[in-house]
C-alpha cells in the first residue's frame, strides 16, 4: 500500500507580535457621505397622533371566559371604580355603567346640556 501526497495547505498570514497604532478613519467627504446624514423629516400637515381631542373618560372590561364566573370592572376618571362577579351581578354592573356615561359630570358640559 502506498500513501497519498497530501495536499500543500495555505499558510495563513503571519499576525503581528506587537501593538500597532490606530489608523484614523478617512474624513468622510460631502461626495461620499450617505445622502440621509444630517437631514431632519420636515413634518407635513397634520399629526395623525394628534387625534380630533377627544379622549376616554369611562372603561368597562369584561372578563367572561368559558366554564368560568363572568367579572366586569366600571372606571371613570371621575373616581367610580366597581367591580361585580356572576352572570347576574356582572348584567346588572354593565348597565349602570351606561347610565353613568349619561351622567358623569366629566361628561355633562355646558354645550351638552344646551342642546
Amino acid at each position: 500500500m502506498t500513501t497519498r501526497p497530501h495536499p500543500a495547505l495555505k499558510s495563513l498570514p503571519a499576525t503581528p507580535t506587537g501593538p500597532r497604532p490606530a489608523e484614523p478613519t478617512p474624513a468622510a467627504s460631502g461626495s461620499s457621505a450617505p445622502k440621509d446624514v444630517g437631514r431632519k423629516a420636515v413634518p407635513t400637515g397634520s399629526d395623525p397622533q394628534a387625534g380630533d381631542g377627544r379622549y376616554p373618560i369611562a372603561w368597562l372590561t369584561i372578563s367572561a371566559p368559558r366554564g368560568a364566573v363572568p367579572t366586569v370592572t366600571s372606571t371613570c376618571q371621575c373616581g367610580r371604580s366597581l367591580f361585580a362577579a356572576g352572570q347576574r351581578k356582572a348584567l346588572a354592573l354593565i348597565d349602570d355603567h351606561t347610565r353613568h356615561r349619561a351622567l358623569c359630570p366629566l361628561r355633562t358640559t355646558e354645550e351638552r346640556t344646551a342642546s
